[in-house]
């Protein structure tokens, strides 16, 4: 083939497809036409915030187009007129790219266990701190160890006091004198002897003079030099303030005695924990010195005041130790199991959208469909939270990708309220072309004519001298 039949077949082809575009129907095109005719704008909004709007398009100061809105975008509840303002309609796709996942509101007995870090203390009701009553001098220690486990009645020390040497002379005295009036044939006489032996007796007993010691001062009717401390109850030698020979007066303490067969933990709380903790709640415990065992015991009491720094409320646990294994100033780590159980529904704690004045979660109407809906939330537990009103046990609620869908509701309700102002600015407008002319009052003909008539006779160059004044 020449050069020339070449160049003969490249034409007449391209006249054939120019023939076929020439000829060919318009018919699809038409619809594409009529869906660019149909999809009116009304405005177009900033890309970054959907408050600000343009009459025309435009670019915001990075270079942003701004967004067109169409007449259709009023619908942005995806043709359902009935669904609230800022309900987004997502394609089945865009759903599954950007991950939601939903979940259904269940009505559930809410329970907690709450874990928190206790401090091992001692039962401030079995703690007691020996002071003595008088001044003296300590004359001889029985007890001088700390630590030393001890009985109810056990001798710790013995001490002379001037004081109680003059108390016990008093007592002798009325001892003898009560002795001697015995036998006297007046009553006054003798009551009034019984009476002085019986105070001096209470003298004695209010300086913690021992029993024992009194009944040996009747016996020997001789003055003791030292007397006695006995210990109050059971327990540990926890601390020892004098020694022998030492000056002691009423504000040293001699001895600290604890008693440990039943031990606090004090536990701090958050605030968000309060609600669920009530006296009388168990409470298990794990200390690191003891592996392998758990102290069960129960919460007795909740301290009245927040502590200011920590932002915690303080509570006081109950351990049994009958064998000393707990020691004071052990650090555990405690569940409290609590009793309160509520019947609520609940969702995700992740479902939850927050955004400082509010709380809400979206709520899924239909397939690809999510209406946002104001909650209140109740007490949290385990990813669990109660919602007291906005939704009803069985509806969908999104767990993940909400503040996606949070961001795209905003943007439509943004633009629903721009839409709704725009209306409500061409109201009276409309008003005005829908009026009927037919039903404006008309002037009478000879009321016209006089008027004319009234008009003809004024003085145009009075008027034109009063607006040139």
């Amino acid at each position: 083939m020449n050069k020339q039949s070449l160049i003969l077949a490249g034409s007449m082809l391209l006249l054939g497809l120019a023939g076929g575009y020439a000829f060919a129907p318009s018919s699809d095109m038409q619809p594409v036409v009529e869906e660019e005719q149909a999809a009116k704008v009304l405005f177009y909004r900033n890309p970054m915030n959907p408050n600000i709007t343009s009459p025309v398009f435009t670019q915001d100061e990075m270079g942003m187009d701004y967004i067109a809105v169409y007449a259709d975008d009023g619908k942005n509840h995806g043709g359902d007129s009935s669904a609230p303002v800022g309900t987004v309609k997502i394609n089945p796709t865009v759903v599954q790219n950007i991950g939601v996942r939903t979940t259904v509101a269940k009505l559930k007995t809410l329970s907690r266990n709450i874990r928190a870090v206790g401090r091992v203390t001692y039962d401030e009701e079995r703690v007691a701190r020996l002071h003595p009553k008088y001044d003296g001098w300590v004359e001889k220690m029985f007890i001088d160890k700390t630590g030393d486990q001890v009985k109810k009645g056990t001798m710790l020390m013995s001490i002379y006091s001037p004081q109680l040497v003059a108390t016990q002379e008093e007592y002798l005295l009325a001892l003898r004198n009560a002795d001697i009036l015995a036998d006297s044939p007046f009553p006054d006489v003798r009551d009034g002897a019984k009476s002085l032996l019986v105070s001096a007796r209470e003298r004695l007993q209010l300086l913690d003079v021992p029993a024992h010691q009194i009944k040996q001062l009747n016996r020997s009717r001789k003055i003791m030099k030292g007397i006695h401390i006995h210990s109050p109850f059971a327990g540990i030698v926890m601390n020892i303030g004098a020694r022998e020979g030492q000056r002691i007066t009423p504000d040293s303490q001699l001895y600290m005695i604890a008693d440990l067969q039943r031990v606090w933990v004090i536990v701090d709380l958050y605030e968000d924990d309060l609600p669920w903790v009530r006296e009388g709640d168990t409470a298990e415990m794990k200390v690191a010195g003891i592996p392998g065992r758990t102290f069960v015991g129960k919460v007795s009491f909740i301290y009245p005041y927040l502590e200011a720094k920590t932002r915690t409320v303080k509570i006081r646990l109950e351990f049994d130790n009958p064998k000393l294994a707990l020691k004071p100033e052990m650090f555990a780590n405690v569940v409290v199991k609590a009793g309160k159980q509520i019947d609520a529904i609940i969702v995700p704690s992740e479902a939850i959208v927050r955004t400082g004045e509010q709380e809400q979660v979206f709520v899924q109407r239909s397939p690809g469909q999510y209406e946002p809906r104001k909650v209140v939330v109740g007490v949290d537990s385990e990813g669990e939270a109660q919602i007291l009103e906005g939704i009803k046990a069985g509806e969908i609620i999104v767990t993940s990708s909400q503040f996606l869908i949070d961001s795209e509701s905003k943007l439509k309700e943004a633009t629903a309220k721009m839409m709704a102002i725009q209306s409500s600015a061409e109201e009276p407008a409309t008003a005005h072309e829908g009026m009927d002319m037919d039903a404006m009052p008309m002037l009478d003909d000879d009321m016209a004519m006089d008027d004319m008539d009234s008009m003809g006779g004024m003085d145009m160059n009075t008027m034109s001298g009063e607006e040139s004044q």
